[in-house]
């Protein structure tokens, strides 16, 4: 049998009310149009998700990744979406179509999009994860600790299947250039470069050549895609999504959603000019209000079946995620205290591309020497 492709594309095509949720009827307008590229045989399966005032569509094919067909198919789905949140006046209707017109590929018009083609196991668990007020880079910090660190999965020190470690592909996205960096020979450097994390984005993680899985085919993968690039200007934070297959040969499930336990610390929340704590929710917390906030990440579970997505399981619905709520809670108090000052809110070279150049802008002729 083919290769199976999974393809994950979310945009905020309206926040029901401001930027909180997804509005029904725009997720029943995306479960029409895909159940319709189904009945022609396009799609093999799809799940219609939301993540805060994101419409999430998970779309399995046999086409590849980049593929015109199936990126077409979401672009109608967002379209379609959009009109159905103009007419019912929500608040920023269309918000991530960048662009006019459909031209091939959805990359760099707006959509976030991570994919992954690959060969389906007998036994494949696969993790889509979904963020919500926060950037790409947001994935840094879990996605080595799922692959590199030994402290969170296990199986890289009892496991001899995944003691050769794996491969990280990491992506300067603001110089747009690419590196493929081994681990865990070369971990220090990885860390040296995914710390910077709103700069260099781990894009893609890939087994090492002699293991059990193909070199060539992907374990993980992250949408990268940054908004202002395209927009020139605020539209709005990025709000990545992830996919992440799981054991034999790869961190187990539990071992792949250990490293949201902490909480750490994300770039986004209010107007994406805030850092603060990425709370594992389930999915009806997926709703952030307080400060447009805290940012949120949900995970949904499925086993692969021939391409059908067997699923979801609300993953961090789990009671052993009570006390990371509680601890984001409190962080959230303590850097809601600092209000406009850093640093809860970005640094200044990280303000660029939001509103506050227009606040500098005006009073740039009241400056004078100083002495």
């Amino acid at each position: 049998m083919s290769k199976v492709t999974v393809s994950l594309i979310k945009a905020d095509v309206g926040g029901w009310p401001g930027h909180a949720s997804v509005h029904p009827a725009l997720i029943d307008k995306a479960e029409e149009v895909l159940s319709e590229a189904k009945s022609a045989g396009t799609l093999i399966d799809f799940k219609v998700m939301a993540c805060g005032d994101d419409l999430e569509l998970l779309m399995t094919h046999r086409l590849g990744t980049d593929e015109a067909e199936i990126h077409a198919i979401a672009w109608e789905t967002f379209e379609k979406a959009t009109a159905e949140a103009k007419s019912l006046k929500l608040y920023g209707a269309g918000q991530d179509l960048l662009c006019d017109a459909f031209s091939g590929n959805i990359r760099g018009m707006g959509p976030g999009v991570a994919e992954m083609q690959f060969t389906e196991r007998d036994a494949e668990p696969l993790v889509a994860f979904m963020m919500d007020k926060t950037e790409p880079g947001a994935f840094n910090l879990p996605i080595f600790r799922m692959f590199a660190d030994p402290f969170n999965t296990a199986g890289l020190v009892i496991d001899p299947s995944l003691h050769n470690g794996f491969i990280f592909e990491i992506w300067d996205i603001l110089d747009h250039k690419k590196v493929f960096m081994s681990c865990p020979e070369e971990m220090y450097n990885i860390l040296a470069l995914i710390g910077a994390k709103s700069r260099y984005v781990i894009k893609r993680v890939y087994p090492k050549p002699g293991g059990k899985l193909p070199s060539e085919e992907p374990v993980a993968v992250v949408s990268t895609e940054k908004l202002y690039q395209t927009a020139g200007t605020y539209v709005g934070k990025d709000d990545p999504v992830a996919l992440v297959r799981a054991q034999s040969g790869l961190p187990a499930l539990g071992e792949v959603l250990e490293p949201f336990a902490l909480g750490h610390l994300v770039s986004g929340w209010m107007r994406g000019s805030h850092n603060g704590p990425l709370m594992p929710c389930a999915f009806e917390d997926a709703h952030p209000t307080r400060f447009d906030g805290p940012p949120r990440v949900i995970a949904a579970g499925f086993q692969l079946c021939n391409g059908l997505l067997i699923g979801p399981v609300d993953l961090f619905a789990d009671v052993a995620f009570d006390l990371t709520r509680m601890r984001v809670l409190e962080i959230t108090d303590y850097m809601r205290a600092h209000g406009p000052f850093e640093p809860h809110r970005l640094p200044l070279e990280d303000m660029e591309y939001t509103t506050l150049p227009h606040v500098l802008k005006r009073l740039a002729e009241r400056f004078e020497p100083a002495e």
